[in-house]
């Protein structure tokens, strides 16, 4: 991870040397049209100061699996001339073009999902897929920050019409997305011209540019919210331990954890102490109850039992003063009994 320095609500890094651009997905939220993330969250994406990891859900498998249905059902129930990524880059589009189709654009990128052809077979519409449950989001129009992102696309593609499709899913769709079939009753079109929705758009990317120079460019992130930040906040802050950055408050903190473990290691010591006496203890009086022929004694708590166990051996010893007397060493070897006990408790 890159060396954070914290200043006040906002963090800086050296100016990055490898960074990623900005999407359709970014480029939405960096103009704050995005509910579902935060710019701060874009920034340290794009300069690779942390992102979370990306993990399939069913979700994102729906999608995938259903977007061609949806551009079958645009070609038959539309007629339309689609173009897709294969057409264009080959089979191995993502691994061929490392997930960018803008490479001249420095700092704009992404992948548009389809093209539309006109009579001619020239590109005039860039078709946008969506799967979703939220029905509700799209009661009065397309969601703003899925209307910026094809709408980026149409501009650095120098087309001016967008046709988003948006299909409507069950649970069960999720479960068995390849069983789903896109139809008039579940899936619905939305066209639009980005001169006619957003005619100031050439402004917007002026602002994203912008907002590159300010943040990418220099290392200093925009601010951040503590609340709606807080799980890639907590992440930098775990992974950003350095004498250099947020020291007064990693020492507090170690002083905390110190105290508490110091704490706790007292009162293990000294219970530790207790329980051995009570070992001994109890070692001695379940000794006193062993029979003859018995191999073990069992003492029953409510919870654990102590298990004394009785080992019996033979051994040899010699007698001294004999041995000393005859001068023979072993001809007054003699065997007695060894006994030992090992105490257990579970």
């Amino acid at each position: 991870m890159k060396e954070i320095r914290w200043v006040d609500n906002h963090i800086e890094i050296d100016p990055p040397k490898r960074t990623k651009k900005i999407t359709g997905t970014r480029f939405a939220t960096i103009l704050g049209k995005n509910v579902w993330a935060t710019p701060f969250q874009m920034w340290c994406a794009i300069t690779k100061t942390y992102e979370e990891p990306f993990e399939g859900t069913i979700y994102t498998e729906a999608g995938k699996t259903i977007e061609p249905k949806q551009a079958e059902y645009m070609r038959k129930a539309y007629g339309v001339k689609i173009v897709t990524p294969e057409d264009v880059y080959g089979k191995d589009y993502f691994s061929k073009t490392w997930g960018d189709f803008f490479p001249k654009n420095k700092h704009l990128g992404g992948m548009w999902d389809y093209l539309g052809l006109d009579e001619d077979g020239e590109i005039d519409t860039v078709f946008e897929m969506k799967t979703t449950k939220r029905v509700e989001d799209w009661k009065d129009d397309v969601p703003e920050y899925y209307s910026l992102q094809a709408s980026l696309y149409g501009y650095l593609m120098g087309v001016d019409d967008i046709v988003m499709v948006a299909s409507f899913l069950e649970d069960s769709d999720y479960e068995h997305p390849e069983k789903f079939k896109p139809t008039v009753n579940n899936t619905i079109t939305v066209e639009f011209k980005i001169s006619e929705k957003y005619p100031n758009f050439a402004e917007m990317v002026a602002e994203a540019e912008a907002w590159w120079k300010n943040h990418v460019d220099t290392g200093i992130s925009p601010d951040f919210d503590e609340k709606a930040d807080a799980d890639f906040l907590k992440a930098l802050r775990t992974n950003s331990l350095s004498p250099d950055t947020d020291i007064d408050n990693l020492i507090a903190e170690g002083e905390s954890l110190k105290s508490e473990i110091d704490e706790v290691t007292k009162s293990i010591a000294d219970k530790e102490k207790r329980l051995k006496k009570i070992n001994d203890i109890i070692k001695k009086h379940a000794t006193e109850q062993f029979r003859d022929g018995d191999k073990k004694v069992e003492i029953k708590g409510d919870k654990f039992t102590w298990t004394l166990a009785k080992t019996e051996s033979q051994k040899t010893v010699y007698d001294d003063d004999l041995l000393k007397s005859d001068g023979v060493f072993d001809k007054y070897a003699k065997v007695e009994p060894s006994v030992s006990y090992r105490l257990t408790v579970k």
